[in-house]
């Protein structure tokens, strides 16, 4: 094809995000990396699939070397569930979803005002018990909008109401709240690094807040979101009579409305707030297998306007284009325009949907299509 290029050396980097309810990143990698090996039998291919903080976090760090490691912890709505984290040394990557996800819920079953980030807390416990002392606390998909009360609580902080006992969990009960004590916190906290990764900079409450933004996607109805905005704007006010004026400028700080406040909870514990994928990509040592390639690879789902706004595929392409290398990218449908795809540093994007019109098969079938249109990326680039 007349945008076709020829790579004199034959190596590429196969660096994708997940095909959210198709694929995970890890099966993505692989068949691209099948295909490409149809057309180029000898290439030389190295998979490093990622993940901007969200839900196929810890996968892609035990893709990357990291150890799993799984423990008992609370559900969104109290049922023990088996949740994991990722351990390589003393770095611990903590994925909020594993314990407090919406996949996490029962089947048909949305729970806006009563879902709980106590299994969160618990894991950041668990990586703590572990000896991480750099913990990279990774956050989306949640199914919960209680401004982190549920984690801190797991932590030891204590969030009471009238009658001097716990408020019910979740956001909704935060309205109730007349006393905040966060001086039981598990003292190891002050010693550790602490990473709030996230892809979404909003405050917690307000028009963007974490109720407003995300509120519907958890099942929340238009009043469910204004009790759960007044709710966070409430435990906001009660944390400054406890800890002081930090406590306000955190609820109005980037991140802070991150996976329903979850954000808001962790930059209260000490933690530095910065995107999701430019953390993962340090994590999963991005740089020096980049230095490896002659080519990368990226994509997820769908190639949209959210894309652009600090997913996983926008942060692989930035930093290959900023060390000279060439980037095309694989998606299920393909909503950019040539235009867009060139600032955000993409050659060309190969969509499913291409081959196959019928969005619906696209995601059945996506393992097959992704090898076809791996081939397709191989005749136009590597041969």
């Amino acid at each position: 094809m007349a945008d076709a290029a020829v790579h004199d050396t034959r190596r590429v980097l196969v660096a994708p995000d997940k095909f959210k309810g198709s694929l995970t990143a890890v099966r993505v990698a692989e068949r691209v990396t099948a295909g490409l090996r149809r057309v180029v039998p000898d290439l030389e291919v190295e998979a490093l699939p990622v993940a901007d903080g969200g839900d196929g976090t810890v996968d892609a760090a035990v893709a990357a070397g990291f150890e799993r490691r799984e423990v008992r912890v609370t559900g969104p709505l109290g049922d023990e569930v088996t949740a994991a984290f990722a351990l390589r040394g003393d770095t611990a990557v903590v994925e909020m979803a594993e314990a407090s996800g919406l996949q996490r819920l029962p089947a048909g079953v949305l729970a806006p005002l009563e879902a709980s980030t106590c299994g969160s807390g618990e894991l950041l416990r668990a990586a703590l018990d572990a000896g991480a002392r750099t913990i990279v606390f990774g956050v989306g998909g949640s199914a919960t909008t209680d401004g982190g009360a549920g984690m801190l609580s797991a932590l030891g902080a204590r969030f009471l109401g009238a009658d001097g006992k716990p408020v019910p969990p979740g956001g909704g009960g935060l309205a109730g709240l007349v006393e905040a004590d966060l001086s039981g916190l598990d003292g190891r906290l002050g010693s550790v690094e602490l990473v709030l990764a996230s892809d979404v900079d909003n405050p917690l409450t307000g028009p963007k807040g974490a109720a407003a933004v995300y509120g519907p996607q958890k099942g929340a109805s238009p009043q469910d979101v204004r009790t759960l905005d007044a709710a966070l704007a409430h435990f906001a006010r009660v944390l400054e009579g406890a800890v002081g004026a930090r406590a306000a400028e955190y609820a109005v700080s980037p991140g802070a409305g991150a996976a329903g406040g979850v954000g808001y909870g962790a930059l209260l514990l000490g933690a530095r707030f910065r995107p999701g994928i430019e953390v993962m990509l340090e994590v999963l040592g991005f740089a020096p297998a980049l230095r490896r390639a002659s080519l990368v690879i990226t994509g997820e789902g769908s190639l949209d306007a959210q894309t652009l706004h600090g997913k996983a595929p926008a942060g692989v392409a930035a930093a290959a284009c900023a060390a000279g290398k060439e980037v095309v990218a694989v998606c299920g449908r393909l909503a950019l325009a040539p235009e867009e795809l060139d600032r955000a540093g993409i050659r060309r994007a190969y969509a499913l949907t291409e081959i196959e019109p019928d969005v619906s098969r696209c995601v059945a079938d996506a393992g097959p299509l992704l090898e076809r249109v791996a081939e397709q990326i191989a005749r136009d680039f590597l041969r």
